[in-house]
């Protein structure tokens, strides 16, 4: 099944091929053209693949975070495993997904999305209903690393088809790539906002864990089911500069006299084609570059499990607080992530946008101390929520937008992975250290904080400026 194409608006219809094109049927040759007037709308309608790429991360989160908010409770309340033992198993999941994504990344590149989504949708269901039975410590981990696993599966292949037709989009009508990302983005928040209202009902009418994991393995199935339905089988696209790249090949072979047409020269070819994309990949220096700026977000957003719920207890003595906190930053990415990225893809830079919300994620550090403590004592708490979910609403669209700008498109799926595993390797690293901060005094801790975004900030402000700001954003209308 091939990929549909874009809505074009700028074709003449057959029976009024004197008109301006868009011109309405029938009219005369010399009428007014609408065609500036009524293209925008039209132009910046995502095509019926990328409506379905979105969907698929909203459906995603709501599956995965309708069981995620309560494992710690059901391995430790449930099952009776140590705290330790807890955290093992709840890090030993992370590790499985962003550690692995740049496995699936390579995957992507190699076999396509279609089978890779599949196969994710496929572990996902199965590592649900494991899990849902799951009653040892082997079997609860061996249930979760598949989970885990599947994501790193699912994900970089969702991710970066959703990249590559935002930029075929934004070639074809001119709509920022951005614009496209931060809708596929707000899809995904607004899944993991209502998927742990999902869990919490089954919870309350006592289906317990097992009715929540069942409920995930169930939007998973109809996940599958879409994709196997409506996912394209093959790149057109892909499949054209492949056929391109291996006449080139064979006429240079043909030029120097060689014959190398054998099936264990194939497979030797292959191995090394292979091994220069993660060649490729991991010795761009922008890229790698790109990388750690973006770790250095991803280190910042894992505060919101590490230090702000310590805030939290110290403002108000519990941390039953935390939940309406993180309830805001979901909100307010449902609300404001799409009006936010279209004023970001119309007037600034790609580079610019990551710049500017990685210094809005250390200036919600910064403000922490500096806050009075407010009604309740959470308002320092709130502060750091807000800025650091508009930082992160102004950063992640602009650094997957840079991704296609700084490694081939065949290598695409990779360095979306790598960009994953990177910052997971560094969210390892930078969590056990910032860990230990939590008992020095609070205007250190949080200045410590504070640093580490402005050091992406910093890194970033060295990469290639990327496509989109105002020349484009001029085009742009957003639908």
């Amino acid at each position: 099944m091939n990929r549909p194409a874009p809505t074009r608006t700028d074709a003449p219809e057959p029976a009024n091929a004197g008109a301006p094109a868009g011109a309405p049927a029938g009219a005369p040759a010399g009428a007014p053209a609408e065609k500036k007037r009524r293209r925008p709308r039209l132009a910046s309608a995502p095509t019926p693949y990328l409506r379905l790429l979105t969907v698929t991360q909203f459906a995603f989160n709501i599956g995965f975070y309708a069981v995620l908010p309560y494992l710690a409770t059901h391995l430790g309340s449930g099952l009776g495993m140590a705290g330790w033992l807890v955290g093992l198993v709840l890090g030993l999941r992370t590790f499985s997904q962003q550690g692995l994504f740049v496995v699936g990344g390579a995957l992507t590149d190699r076999y396509g999305p279609r089978p890779v989504v599949l196969a994710g949708c496929a572990l996902r269901i199965t590592g649900f209903g494991w899990l849902a039975v799951a009653g040892s410590t082997a079997t609860v981990i061996a249930a979760v690393l598949l989970i885990g696993f599947a994501a790193a599966l699912f994900s970089p292949a969702v991710e970066s088809e959703a990249a590559r037709e935002a930029v075929r989009h934004e070639r074809d009508t001119g709509t920022p790539r951005a614009h496209v990302l931060a809708l596929f983005s707000a899809a995904g928040q607004a899944g993991a906002f209502i998927g742990p209202l999902l869990g919490s009902l089954l919870l309350l009418l006592g289906g317990g864990f097992r009715a929540a994991c069942l409920a995930g393995a169930v939007v998973f199935v109809g996940v599958l089911a879409g994709h196997a339905r409506l996912m394209p089988r093959a790149d057109p696209v892909r499949k054209r500069k492949r056929k391109r790249r291996r006449e080139r090949k064979r006429k240079q072979e043909r030029e120097r006299g060689e014959d190398r047409a054998q099936a264990s020269d194939t497979v030797t070819r292959t191995a090394q084609r292979g091994r220069s994309s993660w060649r490729a990949v991991f010795t761009n220096r922008p890229f790698l570059l790109l990388c750690l700026a973006y770790s250095g977000y991803l280190v910042s957003y894992n505060q919101l499990y590490l230090s702000l719920p310590v805030e939290v207890e110290r403002a108000t003595g519990s941390g039953a607080a935390l939940g309406w906190l993180f309830a805001l930053s979901s909100l307010l990415v449902v609300v404001a992530q799409v009006p936010l990225t279209r004023f970001s893809a119309r007037r600034i830079a790609p580079r610019t946008a990551l710049v500017t919300g990685l210094a809005v994620v250390a200036a919600g550090f910064a403000a922490v101390p500096l806050t009075p403590a407010g009604p309740g004592g959470l308002l320092p708490g709130a502060v750091l929520v807000v800025l650091l979910t508009l930082g992160q609403m102004l950063l992640v669209p602009a650094a997957r937008g840079l991704v296609p700008d700084l490694v081939e498109d065949r290598q695409l799926g990779l360095a979306t992975g790598a960009l994953s595993s990177v910052s997971g390797i560094a969210v390892l690293a930078g969590s056990a250290a910032t860990g230990a901060l939590l008992d020095a005094p609070a205007p250190v801790r949080w200045a410590v904080l504070a640093a580490v975004p402005l050091a992406g900030a910093a890194l970033a402000f060295t990469l290639p400026v990327g496509r989109g700001g105002k020349d484009q954003g001029t085009r742009a209308v957003a639908g």
